[in-house]
């Protein structure tokens, strides 16, 4: 009860803090949520044209290394924006999100998907190496990139419900 109890006053701290207040209070917050939106959706396409030609589904004629060498800066980039503006908007309402269930799937979600991006980078390391356009992508790399579009789909969701879930 007592590891609750202090759980709960660290979250509501991070509701006081003054950068919280001046986002939440301010016409800080729709810029901020306006930002989180962008980097998103800029991380979403890129990462959407990668998996595509991971899974064989699309860009075949390009190999993976030269989509990877594309498209890898915008996923990182827009991710790391996305999770700055993300953090931003947690902090306005910290306690309440964490008991959130849409956002425990969404944090739980985003946990997956860094997982299987860890396992797809290093099961294909040595393919995005010896990779020709003429190499076929191995199955489990295939595998991988449909399942990194259907787990981003899944955090999209729950993002998206976050607001409208108690």
């Amino acid at each position: 009860m007592l590891d609750a109890f202090l759980a709960h006053e660290f979250w509501l701290s991070l509701e006081y803090l003054p950068l919280a207040e001046q986002i939440g209070a301010t016409w800080w917050f729709p810029l901020i949520n306006s930002l989180h939106v962008l980097a998103i959706s800029f991380m979403l396409g890129a990462l959407l044209m990668l998996d595509l030609r991971i899974a064989g589904l699309a860009a075949n004629r390009y190999s993976v290394e030269d989509l990877s060498k594309d498209f890898l800066p915008w996923i990182w980039v827009s991710f790391v924006i996305a999770c700055l503006t993300g953090t931003g908007l947690f902090i306005t309402r910290a306690s309440a999100h964490v008991l959130n269930p849409a956002f425990q799937w969404k944090i739980l979600l985003m946990a997956l998907a860094a997982l299987n991006m860890l396992v797809f980078h290093w099961q294909s390391l040595q393919y995005r190496r010896s990779n020709s356009r003429g190499v076929k992508v191995p199955a489990f790399l295939k595998w991988s990139g449909m399942l990194s579009l259907l787990i981003w789909a899944g955090v999209m969701l729950a993002g998206r419900w976050v607001g409208h879930i108690v």
